[in-house]
C-alpha cells in the first residue's frame, strides 16, 4: 500500500528551507557570516589604532598646536596661542648649521654602516653554515644594553688614554690628539649604535635568494664583481633600501652620541637643540616644536625622494 507524501512549499513551517526560505532551523546565517567576516580585520584593527591615536595622533596635534604659539612679551617663560609661523621660520635659519650636520652624520654613518654590514649580512646568508645562528645573536646581543651605556663603553674606547687613540698616536696618525669631541667619534658612535638595524634586513633579503640564482652568473661567464652587481645586489635591494632608511632616520634626529663623544658646539646636532630648547631654555617649547616639525617634515620628503627614485616594487 503506497502512502502519498504532500510537498509543502519552501518557506512554509517545516519545510526544509525554514522560514521564509532562510537555513534551517538552529543553523548560522550566511549573510550574517560573511558580513561578521568583513568587519573582522577592521575590529582586530581597532587596539592598534586607539593607541595610535591616543599616543602618536594627539601628541602630534599638541605639538603642532605649540609650535605656533608666541612668548608673552616680559614674561620668560610664559607664552600664548596664537598663529605664529616664524617660530618655523626663526629656527630654521637660526639652527641651519645644525640641520645640515645632522643630515650630513646620518649620511656618513648610513654610508658606513652599509659598508660594513653588507659583508657581514652576505657572509651570515651564504658563507656561515653552523655559525649563522650564533653571528646572529653577536648581531642582536647589543639590544640588551642600554643605548647610553652603549655610547658611554664607546667613549671609553675612543678616549685620549683608550687603545685606539693611544695606537694612533704612537704611530703619529692622530693630527689633534686625540678623537673624543670630534666629528670622527660622533659619527663612530651612530655607526656602531645603528650598524644592527643595516645588517638585519639585508641579511633578511639574502637568506630569501636562491644561490642558484647566482651561481647562473658564473655559469653565464661573468666574473665576481659582475655577478654581484646585476644579480646579488639587485635581489638584496629591498634590505638595503629598508636599512638605509632604518639607520638613516634615527641617526638624524640622535643627539645623544653628539652629546656624549661629540664637543660643546662643533659637533651638535638638531637633536641637541631640540633637547636643549625643551629643557633647559626658558620659554623654548615653540622653537623645540618647530624644531622637531621641521625636522621631520624635511625627512618625510627625503625618504619619498629617495624612495621614488632607489625604491623596489615591494617598497612603493
Amino acid at each position: 500500500m503506497s502512502v502519498a507524501l504532500a510537498s509543502r512549499p519552501a518557506g512554509t513551517p517545516g519545510a526544509p528551507g525554514g522560514p521564509a526560505g532562510g537555513p534551517p532551523d538552529g543553523g548560522p546565517d550566511p549573510a550574517a557570516t560573511r558580513r561578521g567576516r568583513r568587519w573582522l580585520p577592521y575590529a582586530l584593527l581597532l587596539p592598534g589604532m586607539l593607541w595610535l591615536a591616543v599616543f602618536f595622533v594627539w601628541p602630534l596635534v599638541q605639538l603642532g598646536a605649540v609650535s605656533l604659539q608666541s612668548q608673552f612679551p616680559g614674561y620668560p617663560g610664559y607664552y600664548y596661542r596664537d598663529v605664529n609661523v616664524g617660530n618655523y621660520w626663526s629656527a630654521f635659519t637660526e639652527f641651519a648649521g645644525h640641520f645640515g650636520r645632522s643630515f650630513l652624520f646620518a649620511g656618513l654613518a648610513t654610508f658606513f654602516a652599509f659598508a660594513l654590514a653588507y659583508p657581514l649580512a652576505y657572509a651570515m646568508a651564504f658563507k656561515a653554515g653552523r655559525w649563522r645562528n650564533i653571528m646572529l645573536i653577536c648581531v642582536v646581543a647589543p639590544f640588551f644594553t642600554s643605548f647610553i651605556l652603549r655610547t658611554i663603553a664607546w667613549r671609553q674606547i675612543l678616549a685620549d688614554e683608550g687603545p685606539v687613540a693611544s695606537t694612533l698616536n704612537a704611530l703619529h696618525l692622530l693630527p689633534g690628539g686625540h678623537i673624543t669631541e670630534t666629528w670622527v667619534a660622533v659619527v663612530a658612535g651612530l655607526t656602531y649604535n645603528f650598524l644592527p638595524f643595516m645588517v638585519l634586513p639585508i641579511y633578511a633579503s639574502l637568506e630569501r635568494a636562491d644561490p642558484k640564482v647566482i651561481e647562473a652568473g658564473g655559469d653565464l661567464y661573468a666574473n665576481g664583481f659582475t655577478t654581484f652587481r646585476t644579480v646579488t645586489l639587485p635581489m638584496s635591494m629591498p634590505g638595503v633600501i629598508a636599512g638605509t632608511l632604518l639607520t638613516f632616520i634615527p641617526a638624524a634626529g640622535d643627539y645623544v652620541n653628539a652629546e656624549l663623544l661629540g664637543s660643546d658646539r662643533s659637533t651638535k646636532m638638531v637633536g641637541n637643540v631640540i633637547e636643549s630648547q625643551f629643557f633647559r631654555v626658558l620659554g623654548g617649547f615653540p622653537t623645540a616644536a618647530a624644531l622637531s616639525f621641521t625636522l621631520m617634515a624635511i625627512i618625510l620628503v627625503m625618504v619619498f625622494l629617495y624612495i621614488r627614485r632607489f625604491g623596489t616594487e615591494e617598497l612603493v
